[in-house]
């Protein structure tokens, strides 16, 4: 199998958000069609949502010392959303921000649980991820990094390998065991966290490229709610991953 159709097989972006069917076959509901600057609003906008939320739980956190159902409910109601956002793209403007509100919920709590357990891990986390994202933007838009065939096939790969990593270790867990170095604060935990940050991050660069050649095909409007969905899935675990990672370093 060649490396064009072993892409085409995996999708062009890691995030599984994104695909090469993404932009085709649209429902077009009408004439006005995705912009750039018309996603780049949409991503503010799922932003705040998901800080606001973030917040509440947060409160909740050091007020009783318990995130309570919010967290719960907020991670497995994200999870439902985005399937929902993922398979009817058209609806992404109201499962888009209902999908926002949800992972606010859940992120409020972890962090929270975070910070009580090292003060000053969260800002730290935001400010990575945040440089990160923008670092990357400007790559990007310089054309120090492109989005070549092997690029997107090494971070498509590594990308489901490590979604299957993660699998695995959670039906391991079930019964009482795991893979180790996923949550050891060694040599060896340290650096696959260094790698999955770095994965991570070179996704959102595929999430650029694909939301720019929407905007550049004409996608309906409604992809423009889509395409900020996709970016904050990417942001959403880089931040998460962050956290994962400066933990496992405060913990030596």
């Amino acid at each position: 199998m060649s490396k064009h159709n072993a892409l085409n097989m995996l999708g062009r972006s890691g995030n599984p958000t994104l695909s090469d069917a993404t932009f085709s076959d649209f429902e077009k509901i009408d004439q006005k069609t995705m912009t750039l600057q018309g996603t780049v609003n949409k991503v503010g906008i799922l932003l705040a949502l998901v800080v606001l939320s973030a917040a509440y739980t947060w409160n909740i956190y050091f007020v009783t010392g318990s995130p309570g159902a919010l967290m719960p409910i907020g991670l497995f109601g994200g999870m439902i959303f985005a399937l929902i956002t993922i398979f009817k793209k058209n609806w992404a403007m109201y499962t888009a921000p209902i999908y926002a509100i949800l992972e606010g919920f859940f992120l409020g709590g972890i962090s929270a649980i975070f910070e009580s357990q090292y003060p000053g891990i969260v800002i730290q986390a935001t400010g990575l991820t945040f440089g990160t994202l923008a670092s990357l933007l400007v790559l990007y838009k310089t054309g120090i990094i492109k989005p070549t065939e092997n690029f997107r096939l090494m971070v498509v790969s590594a990308t489901m390998g490590i979604a299957l990593l993660y699998v695995v270790s959670f039906i391991m867990s079930m019964f009482g065991t795991g893979i180790g170095f996923i949550h050891d604060n060694g040599i060896f935990g340290i650096g696959f966290s260094l790698f999955v940050v770095g994965i991570a991050a070179l996704n959102l660069v595929l999430d650029f490229d694909f939301i720019e050649e929407g905007s550049e095909k004409n996608a309906p409007k409604y992809m423009e709610w889509f395409g900020a969905f996709a970016l904050m899935v990417t942001l959403i675990w880089l931040y998460l991953e962050m956290l994962r990672l400066l933990a496992k370093l405060r913990s030596r």
